[in-house]
């Protein structure tokens, strides 16, 4: 096996740190991700979006014989900084001149039946901590400083032919860790590779095991998954087995019966296409993914056959709902509800893209605007060529429009001529309802008819206002 000269450099920059472990009378290994991509020479993920590295290195993950307690001594001297907060599960997390070191003792640990914590034991062999590993792919360690590979599962095997599978059976290994049984659907995806029947298996029938992992833990997996550069191979993973209906249960509802007279295309398919034409963007992604959740309830067959009134409205409130259960920050469940709420707003403008449509469109979009256009752009699977073509050219028109429309005016800051001091001292106000009335109504003719200068809308509001008529 011929290693990388990345994974020698590795070697290099880790051999003090090698012989702290060996004068201590301990082994130290790489293992997992790092080996698995330098067998298959590819560079690793960077780990800054959950790992908080700025650099973008990727963490470097080891393990040993040596117990927390250990190597928590070992590191001490060499290491710049100490973390412990993974200790009691048998992780020393430490930086030394930027990198960041993982350094694990070996351990098998497995969830009891309504945990949702593991329970560690630590081992003195490597073959023990490899196969309580996730995948076989993922069950490889180099020792260090010689680089002597252990791989008792045969991962370099599965690694060559596409394949994945647990080192133990797959019952085992998800028993373990029910998360590993979404964590597939990443390796599926992400790394090309083909399920084994029996992981295939295990999961359609242990699927409910997933109820114990916390939210937080599944929704981090599936942004992972959401991520990866086509993820569309994960998705019907996780729908096929089940595995779906017990984190999102939204996708799997969207396999809408196909009725014998009303055709209309199966909108789980559908959604999957959207979500592998969309850019890796996390946000964006996860709009994509449930953009149409509303379309199953409210779903009606009439003269001319299925529609989906107001889906976007039932599916943005569907969204929220889902990612709040999955506890995804408020920021991010509000740009994706947002999102799928505005999905259609480009098909409602119909006679053009005046200055005004454009305004408005720009205004409801706010910071979304580029991927709303991309969310709208991609939401086109149809067949239907000549269809394709004219949504292509209406978007490139609204986007040549908003260029044009920016280069005259502050179209991504839209506010009204006044503030809303300028608004009560000339109408005589205390800060109140009426001053946001009187700021909407000048924000509306912003909209309408652009910039009005400070003395027009002061003409304006003034006018608008004896319309009123005499307050309470």
């Amino acid at each position: 096996m011929v290693i990388p000269e990345r994974v020698r450099r590795l070697v290099d920059e880790t051999a003090e740190l090698t012989t702290r472990f060996s004068t201590s009378g301990h082994h130290l290994y790489l293992v997992g991700g790092i080996v698995r991509d330098a067998i298959a020479n590819v560079a690793p993920a960077p780990h800054s979006a959950t790992s908080g590295a700025s650099d973008g290195q990727s963490d470097i993950d080891l393990t040993t014989d040596a117990r927390p307690g250990e190597i928590e001594v070992i590191v001490k001297g060499w290491a710049d900084a100490v973390w412990l907060q993974g200790r009691r599960f048998g992780t020393i997390g430490c930086s030394h001149r930027g990198r960041r070191y993982e350094i694990t003792t070996h351990r098998a640990e497995a969830y009891q039946a309504d945990s949702r914590k593991p329970e560690v034991t630590f081992a003195d062999a490597i073959e023990v901590d490899l196969s309580r590993r996730d995948f076989t792919v993922n069950a490889m360690a180099l020792r260090l400083p010689d680089l002597e590979l252990a791989d008792p599962f045969d991962g370099l095997g599965d690694l060559a032919a596409r394949r994945l599978r647990t080192p133990l059976p797959p019952e085992a290994s998800f028993s373990d860790d029910p998360l590993r049984m979404l964590r597939a659907a990443r390796f599926i995806a992400g790394h090309h590779l083909e399920p084994d029947p029996e992981l295939v298996d295990a999961v359609a029938s242990m699927h409910d095991r997933l109820r114990i992992v916390s939210a937080e833990r599944i929704r981090d997996e599936l942004d992972k998954l959401m991520v990866v550069e086509r993820p569309a191979d994960g998705l019907w993973f996780v729908v096929n087995t089940g595995l779906a209906g017990e984190f999102v249960p939204e996708l799997p509802a969207l396999a809408l019966e196909q009725d014998p007279v009303h055709r209309h295309k199966d909108v789980l398919a559908h959604t999957i296409a959207v979500v592998e034409k969309t850019g890796p963007d996390r946000i964006l992604r996860l709009a994509a993914l449930l953009h149409d959740v509303g379309k199953p309830r409210t779903r009606s067959i009439g003269p001319d056959g299925v529609s989906f009134h107001h889906h976007e409205v039932v599916g943005a409130r569907m969204t929220r709902q889902r990612m709040q259960a999955l506890h995804y920050s408020t920021d991010d469940v509000q740009a994706v509800s947002d999102l799928v709420a505005l999905h259609l707003r480009f098909h409602t403008y119909q006679m053009g893209w005046t200055d005004t449509a454009v305004r408005r469109y720009v205004r409801d979009a706010g910071p979304l605007l580029d991927r709303l256009n991309e969310l709208t752009r991609c939401d086109c699977t149809t067949r239907n060529e000549a269809r394709a073509r004219a949504l292509g050219r209406r978007m490139d028109e609204l986007e040549i429009r908003i260029i044009e429309l920016r280069a005259r005016e502050e179209l991504d800051a839209m506010r009204p001529d006044l503030d809303g001091l300028q608004v009560m001292d000339q109408l005589g106000l205390e800060p109140g309802p009426d001053v946001g009335r009187a700021l909407a109504f000048l924000l509306d003719l912003r909209i309408e008819e652009g910039p009005l200068g400070e003395t027009e809308a002061r003409d304006r509001l003034g006018a608008w206002w004896k319309e009123q008529g005499p307050r309470p």
